[in-house]
Order: C-alpha cells, then sequence, then structure tokens
C-alpha cells in the first residue's frame, strides 16, 4: 500500500466510525432521545447554522476552527442520511454516487475530449450542462419557475443575486452599468418620495427594489453582496469595540457629538 492508498484508507475509516456512531445515536437500542426525536425538517436550521459558522471559521482562516465547523457540518449530511436510510429512502453512498458522477458529467474538460481555454469556459460549460440537466427534470422549462426556486430555497439576498443573474443570462438586462446606476437613482427617489408620503407599504416595496438595485450594481462589478454585508457588519463590530476601549463610561452614557467622535477615533485605527 502506498501513501496516497493508506491516507485513503485512514480518510475512509474515520468516515465510518462517524457513520457508526451517528448510527447508535440513532437506534432505537440505546440511542439518545434527542437524536432519535429528529426529522428531515427539525434539523433545518442545524444545516443552516453549521453553515454560517463554518464561513466564520473560513473568514478567521483559524485552521483547528475551519476542521471543527466542517466536521458539524459533516455531521448534519451523514445525520440526514442516517434518517433517510432507516426510511428506505437513499443513504450516504447514494449521496456520494449522484455528487460524483455529476462531478464527472460537469467537468466534461477532464473527464472527457472537450477543450477549454480558461476560467470563463469552464463556467459557461458547467452552466450550460446545469440547464440541460434541469430541462430534463423540471416538468418546465419557464424562467418564472426557476426563479421560484431560488426565491424559496435560499437566503434573501443570495436568492436576488441568483434571480439578477439567471434574468440576466435570459436577456433581461441593462446595456452598460450607466444604465444600472440610472436605475438606482430611480429606485432611491421612489423611496424617498414614499417615505415622505407616509405610506410604510410602497415604502417597504421601494425600499426592496432599492436593494435589488444596489445588488444588481454588485453583480455588474463582480462583488458579492453577501461577503460584502459581511464585512461591513465585522468592521462595525469592529469600531463599537474600540470605541469601548477608548471610553470611560458606557456608550449609551454619551451623547450623539461625543459618540460620533469617538467613532471617528475608532475609524482611525482600524483604518477601512
Amino acid at each position: 500500500m502506498n501513501i496516497t492508498e493508506s491516507v485513503n484508507h485512514q480518510i475512509l475509516k474515520a468516515l465510518d466510525n462517524l457513520i457508526q456512531v451517528v448510527a447508535k445515536l440513532r437506534s432505537p437500542d440505546g440511542g439518545c432521545p434527542w437524536d432519535l426525536a429528529q426529522t428531515p425538517q427539525s434539523l433545518i436550521p442545524y444545516i443552516i447554522e453549521e453553515a454560517y459558522e463554518t464561513v466564520d471559521a473560513l473568514h478567521s482562516e483559524n485552521q483547528q476552527a475551519i476542521a471543527e465547523e466542517l466536521g458539524d457540518l459533516l455531521l448534519q449530511i451523514v445525520l440526514q442520511a442516517q434518517i433517510a436510510q432507516e426510511k428506505g429512502d437513499f443513504s450516504l453512498k447514494e449521496i456520494a454516487q449522484i455528487i460524483t458522477a455529476k462531478l464527472i458529467r460537469r467537468h466534461p474538460h477532464v473527464f472527457s475530449d472537450v477543450v477549454v481555454v480558461n476560467e470563463a469556459e469552464v463556467r459557461h460549460n458547467w452552466e450550460k450542462i446545469k440547464q440541460e440537466e434541469k430541462a430534463e427534470t423540471q416538468e418546465s422549462n419557464l424562467l418564472s419557475d426557476q426563479l421560484k426556486i431560488y426565491a424559496r430555497s435560499l437566503p434573501i439576498m443570495m436568492a436576488s443575486l441568483k434571480i439578477s443573474k439567471q434574468a440576466a443570462q435570459a436577456g433581461f438586462e441593462w446595456e452598460n452599468a450607466e444604465g444600472v446606476w440610472d436605475k438606482f437613482k430611480e429606485e432611491l427617489a421612489e423611496f424617498q418620495e414614499a417615505i415622505e408620503k407616509g405610506d410604510k407599504q410602497h415604502a417597504s416595496d421601494e425600499l426592496g427594489d432599492l436593494l435589488f438595485t444596489v445588488i444588481n450594481l454588485g453583480r455588474w462589478y463582480k462583488l458579492d453582496p453577501t461577503i460584502a454585508l459581511q464585512g461591513t457588519n465585522q468592521r462595525f463590530i469592529q469600531r463599537i469595540l474600540m470605541m469601548e476601549k477608548f471610553a470611560d463610561k458606557p456608550l449609551e452614557e454619551y451623547n450623539i457629538l461625543e459618540l460620533e467622535s469617538l467613532w471617528q477615533k475608532a475609524k482611525k485605527v482600524i483604518n477601512r
């Protein structure tokens, strides 16, 4: 057995141990009451939570934290597979087989004779194959039906970006970035007008339109709005933390001018 085979053997053994532990937790004979009570639906919040915690760990670049959070995320996959296997639906084997076949199918430049010259062609082929797969399984090829899937299955901002990209691919797109900026100014003015009129529902609608246009601006400049907003949240928290370090009393005891002074002082230290 060479080094690669030895490492793969150890990985498979570790994965098998995890599978056995999860099976034991789900066993009616001596298993864990909490694990036994879970359903695929009851575990949905944990999948979302673990995915976000994994992203946070990746941003931190703390390798120990990344490994731990990836493990928590892997647990959710194994647990879902175990529940499905108990019901006779599918197992972890089918999950692995499906994704393996998909990877091979969507990488014809690696596993077949398709030739690509850059990353853009790889992505173009991937999306083309993906759409062909969807056409074979979906009852409808309508664009609206594809967009509905994004709207109901993804976090709001991610769904908006996906919807925007898909609509653009179908031709529903501005001719240039200036057109997006014009739309942004239009939506901002409509939002301000709705606020001034005091129509809360109209203002909410216009705020949604404005946010969707901002997401489109990000798309045009190849910026991910989720990552951008995540960075803003982190910087805001860091500046608040720095303000608290400078302060000699609770922040709520300062007036707005004093808080602004602390904020500017914190910004200089953070330098962003």
